[in-house]
């Protein structure tokens, strides 16, 4: 039986951490302050920004959502990111997706001001996370590398396959990954053979949204095994991985909920922190 890579665990430990940083930062003048941006009224976008809001009050950081109409436009969002980017006491802007179709969410991620980039996504963000020279980070991604340092996971000559090609998970999550001397190989829903990658690899991460898909015939012995899927089936919460057959050959693996998703949003909180320290020291 594989053993449980407890990210409840790990961002209790975090939430702590970061509690003492913010108290700190406040006795110096400078609290995080970061806005989130929800256009329209997707159910699932509205439990994530409840959640933010909780944790980030736990924490001493300050949170605004900006909830706007479904019918708002492009312009009227760039207009509101804009605004926020010019407001020396807002630390950290993010948009909440996904947003409505006829929002051109390229646009918006490139309007927003790096330095005050909590998701990591802005083009020059992105550019920065692939030459390592990156100082803020995805979170789900940034999770992953927390929860396998926590637990002395040495990546250094592994094989890691990524199952999964999104611009917050996947495709981060190889650049991390690489700084860590892992070789990487992202599949995706083209990739042929999908089974003949996952059981060469040291690690497998799913991240697609596809209830069980990698069965314990798709890894090898004493893999480590990230499931960043978070399926609702007959009203429970599955992965992407059939945990109680993999669980059996894996070393390591992440159980699904209290694996990858309570990091995830302790992450986040951790980048609001980086760029108001950032923040606080570039304007003293």
């Amino acid at each position: 039986m594989g053993k449980i890579l407890d990210g409840k665990k790990v961002a209790q430990i975090k939430s702590e951490e970061l509690k003492h940083t913010v108290e700190k930062l406040v006795s110096e003048g400078k609290t995080p302050h970061f806005c989130v941006i929800n256009i329209g009224a997707d159910p699932a976008s509205k439990v994530y920004v409840a959640t933010k809001a909780r944790r980030a009050k736990k924490l001493g950081i300050i949170e605004e959502t900006y909830q706007l109409p479904a019918e708002t436009t492009e312009a009227e969002v760039i207009a509101l990111i804009e605004k926020l980017n010019a407001d020396p006491e807002i630390t950290g802007v993010m948009v909440q997706l996904p947003a409505p179709d006829h929002i051109d969410v390229d646009h918006l991620m490139a309007t927003i001001d790096p330095e005050k980039d909590v998701d990591c996504l802005t083009p020059a963000n992105t550019g920065r996370l692939w030459i390592g020279n990156h100082f803020v980070e995805p979170a789900t991604a940034s999770g992953i590398i927390t929860l396998l340092d926590y637990y002395d996971i040495d990546l250094t000559g592994l094989n890691a396959v990524i199952v999964g090609r999104s611009n917050i998970v996947g495709k981060p999550l190889a650049a991390l990954l690489l700084e860590r001397n892992a070789s990487v190989s992202i599949l995706h829903s083209r990739t042929k053979n999908l089974a003949e990658h996952t059981k060469n690899a040291d690690i497998v991460v799913a991240a697609v949204g596809h209830p069980k898909l990698i069965t314990a015939d798709m890894v090898k012995e004493g893999a480590i095994v990230i499931d960043v899927g978070i399926n609702r089936v007959d009203k429970h919460l599955i992965g992407d991985v059939d945990f109680d057959e993999v669980s059996k050959k894996a070393a390591w693996i992440t159980p699904v909920p209290g694996g990858v998703g309570p990091l995830t949003v302790e992450s986040l909180m951790e980048q609001v922190v980086k760029l108001a320290m950032r923040h606080k020291n570039d304007r003293g």
